[in-house]
């Protein structure tokens, strides 16, 4: 049996690639930009070439073979073009979820089966089973870590030659195995911000990459003219600083409108809605409810899941509502649905 090793350069790729030790293994690394695309000083991202270098230190060390795959050109079209396309359209995309299933489980997957491995595995914290020849996708054994919500696009035949070998540990026990064997990435930081975004400023980097962005209207829920805003690309829904603008009381944006370029500022209240809609579903079962359905949905990654009910429109969307009012629903952002420990399947909200 053979495995191919997505390793970021990271601690939880390399122990992961530890721990797959029954497996013939390859070490693999995905390059997706060069220096000249993205901007310096990224020290809390993944995927620079130091990265790589820390990816090929460990494999030596376990004395398995490394190499570095090119899908620059992939992860330009589905992932950087399409998060500039998101933020001009208003919306807040999640690249990390885009390149999860772009680059990993479908680039990476093609590349796997051309060099007959049966399975690959990464380093994510969250877990498979199978019961009955379906397989589930599970959230880790450690809530703190568990990373389920970005992975809900793995279909069944995914999830048949995927593992996740950090599933059940914490990420103590993975820093005290690297360090226990000699990892030089063992107290190697986890990484926090966009790899291609290095400064967060989501901004500067779509004007630089994507051209220009106009100026608009600041808007209230009712319509009035309350300023100017910088361009619709500097905003997200429930975003309150940075707005440079003052009405004596706290605001928040509540509605972002690309059609007439104008951003809606309104009370902590106006962020709550109780429904949301949503688009390119993925059922990981594979089988799509006929009737409506009682879960937990997460609207965002750090969120917790709130009580939920959704129904699969006749177009394939889903609506989901929820029993509470939900703050900060965003557009661009992933719904992610779960029965206790399992992840039922995911989409991407457009309203």
């Amino acid at each position: 049996m053979k495995a191919l090793i997505a390793m970021s350069g990271g601690v939880d790729s390399s122990v992961a690639a530890l721990l797959m030790k029954e497996y013939e293994r390859i070490g693999c690394t995905m390059r997706l930009f060069d220096g000249e695309d993205v901007e310096n000083g990224r020290d809390n991202t993944c995927c620079s070439l130091d990265d790589v270098e820390d990816a090929r230190a460990v494999c030596v060390r376990m004395g398995i073979p490394h190499y570095t795959f090119n899908f620059k050109n992939d992860f330009k079209e589905k992932i950087i073009d399409k998060f500039i396309d998101y933020y001009r359209r208003g919306m807040t995309p999640n690249p990390c979820i885009d390149c999860n299933r772009y680059l990993k489980f479908d680039r990476l997957y093609d590349r796997a089966r051309e060099l007959s491995c049966d399975v690959i595995v990464t380093g994510h914290y969250a877990r498979i089973e199978e019961h009955d020849g379906k397989y589930l996708l599970k959230k880790a054994a450690d809530p703190a870590k568990d990373q389920s919500y970005v992975l809900y696009s793995l279909t069944q035949e995914q999830l048949s030659h995927t593992r996740f070998p950090l599933g059940e540990l914490s990420k103590d026990e993975v820093r005290r195995i690297a360090e226990e064997n000699g990892f030089v990435n063992a107290k190697k930081p986890d990484s926090q911000d966009i790899c291609f975004v290095p400064d967060g400023d989501y901004a500067g980097f779509i004007e630089r990459h994507g051209g220009k962005v106009e100026t608009g209207d600041f808007l209230t829920t009712d319509g009035k003219v309350l300023g100017r805003h910088k361009g619709i690309v500097h905003y997200t829904i429930g975003q309150r600083k940075h707005l440079g603008i003052s009405v004596g009381a706290p605001i928040y944006v509540v509605g972002i409108h690309p059609e007439n370029n104008t951003v809606v500022l309104g009370d902590e209240e106006n962020l709550f809605r109780t429904t949301a809609t949503v688009t390119d579903f993925n059922w990981i079962s594979g089988e799509v409810p006929g009737e409506p359905l009682r879960c937990k949905a997460k609207t965002r990654y750090r969120q917790k899941e709130q009580p939920a009910t959704a129904a699969v429109n006749p177009d394939g969307t889903v609506t989901l509502t929820f029993d509470e009012p939900v703050r900060a629903i965003t557009p661009g952002q992933a719904a992610v649905l779960y029965d206790g420990d399992i992840v039922l399947g995911g989409g991407t909200i457009i309203d």
